[in-house]
């Protein structure tokens, strides 16, 4: 079952009755069946939450994230016992060899330039050279054709003067905020599939938290940048995200994507990626199931 998204901008207080997220806001009452919602965004400094309310998102492992001053999302509270093997499944992660987890980042990089290479096909633009890259990704991306494609890709996308960079003009706080929720969602998937989300494949950065869900997320930016691409072609490109260009973004989480011969969700493809990479880490296989932008 495909589930929700709930994004709060204004004062509200929220409680807890009979398995049902309580919203109170401007005199008015509604309910929210608790089960049926993945991620939280808590954006207005106005929002009250009362404890049991979190203690039974976090039963349901909903992701909740908080926005700082600036809006931007800036933290997030998750699950620790995520999955009944959970133990087992971290000793799998922690003992997995160092030649499986450069396989599974020559995947990884792999899939993501070949859905680079299909997001310029289907907004018209030339491909490049980025298919003749993928089949030159070597073992954990030693000679570093992310780096290559991402240069060419972005020049071909958004034209030869755009830069992608955190703090970078337009489209680029849209991209960021996109690439932060879908950061949050493989989170969420790689706890209910069990695994360290802190642990990564290839991100090693020792202040990172979430260096898989880094690893992981690459071959589905693609469609954060399909929406950004859109908004940003028809007009809707102030450097101020407003409240609408949010829900927008937000709505990548519910997009349908190509996974294993069918078309999904993408927070229920996270979770069929999520675990073939536990099933990876088990010795069950050695491919990690990725989506096919179209």
């Amino acid at each position: 079952m495909l589930k929700r998204t709930l994004f709060f901008t204004n004062p509200a207080y929220l409680s807890f009755c009979q398995n049902q997220l309580i919203v109170k806001q401007n005199g008015q009452e509604r309910s929210v069946p608790i089960e049926d919602i993945a991620l939280v965004v808590l954006e207005n400094a106005q929002i009250t939450v009362t404890l049991p309310v979190l203690q039974k998102l976090n039963e349901n492992n909903v992701a909740v994230i908080c926005c700082n001053e600036k809006h931007m999302p800036a933290s997030m509270l998750l699950n620790l016992d995520g999955h009944h093997l959970q133990g087992e499944l971290f000793r799998n992660q922690l003992n997995s060899t160092l030649p499986l987890k450069k396989q599974l980042w020559q995947q990884t990089i792999q899939n993501k330039i070949r859905n680079q290479a299909a997001m310029l096909k289907k907004k018209g633009r030339s491909q490049g050279a980025l298919l003749s890259l993928v089949t030159s990704v070597k073992s954990d991306d030693s000679s570093n054709r992310e780096g290559t494609a991402a240069r060419e890709y972005w020049s071909l996308l958004f034209g030869e003067g755009f830069l992608r960079d955190r703090y970078g003009a337009g489209p680029n706080p849209y991209l960021n905020y996109g690439y932060i929720i879908l950061r949050a969602a493989v989170t969420r998937a790689l706890v209910g599939s069990g695994l360290l989300p802190t642990l990564g494949i290839h991100h090693k950065n020792r202040y990172n938290s979430y260096c898989l869900a880094d690893d992981i997320m690459e071959p589905y930016r693609v469609y954060v940048d399909d929406a950004v691409f859109d908004m940003w072609e028809s007009g809707d490109n102030d450097q101020i995200l407003d409240k609408e260009s949010k829900a927008y973004l937000l709505n990548v989480l519910t997009c349908d994507v190509s996974i294993g011969k069918v078309k999904r969700p993408l927070m229920v493809a996270l979770s069929h990626t999520t675990a073939s990479l536990s099933r990876c880490f088990n010795g069950d296989t050695k491919k990690i199931i990725y989506p096919v932008f179209s």
